[in-house]
Order: C-alpha cells, then structure tokens, then sequence
C-alpha cells in the first residue's frame, strides 16, 4: 500500500464493461516524507473519495482484486482515505 493525493478526476467517453460507473481519478504518490513525486497516477476508486484528500491505493493484481470484478483491468485502486498519518523520521 502506498499514499496519494487525489489531484483530478478522469472522465471517459469508452470503457472496458468492467469499469462502467466506475469513478477514476488522478492521484499523486507520496513518497517517504510525505511529499508528491509529481508521477501522477490514474486509479479506480473504491471509497467515494475526491479532490484534494490522501488516500492509500494499491497497485497492479491487488488493483484488480479491490474491484467486485478481479479480472477488470487496472494498475492501481485506491482502498482507503486518510485521517492521519503519523511519520517516524528516525530510530
């Protein structure tokens, strides 16, 4: 499991059967410090989250797994929202 930021919404015009209704959005990871990487990611989303919040998201066959279809296919899926996130800097 990794941290984002959602930054956006992806809206489609076509997709695979699988991912009708479903929401995607742009996430951008956080790496160690908690800081974006700037690598945006499009991910399926799972818990109605939106713009501006911090996410968990998993990537590849877990993606798949979170999703009621686990052969839909997506790299990355976002299966939780943040409330806080405590960092140990240091031992």
């Amino acid at each position: 499991m990794e941290e984002a930021l959602v930054v956006g919404r992806v809206i489609t015009n076509q997709a695979v059967p699988s991912l009708l209704g479903q929401k995607l959005l742009w996430i951008d990871p956080l790496d160690e410090s908690g800081e974006r990487t700037g690598n945006w990611v499009v991910a399926v989303d799972t818990t109605r989250s939106g713009e501006g919040e911090r996410v968990i998201f998993v990537r590849s066959r877990e993606a798949a797994e979170s999703l009621e279809n686990p052969f839909t296919p997506v790299d990355a899926a976002i299966t939780g929202i943040v409330d806080r996130s405590e960092r140990n800097q240091g031992n």
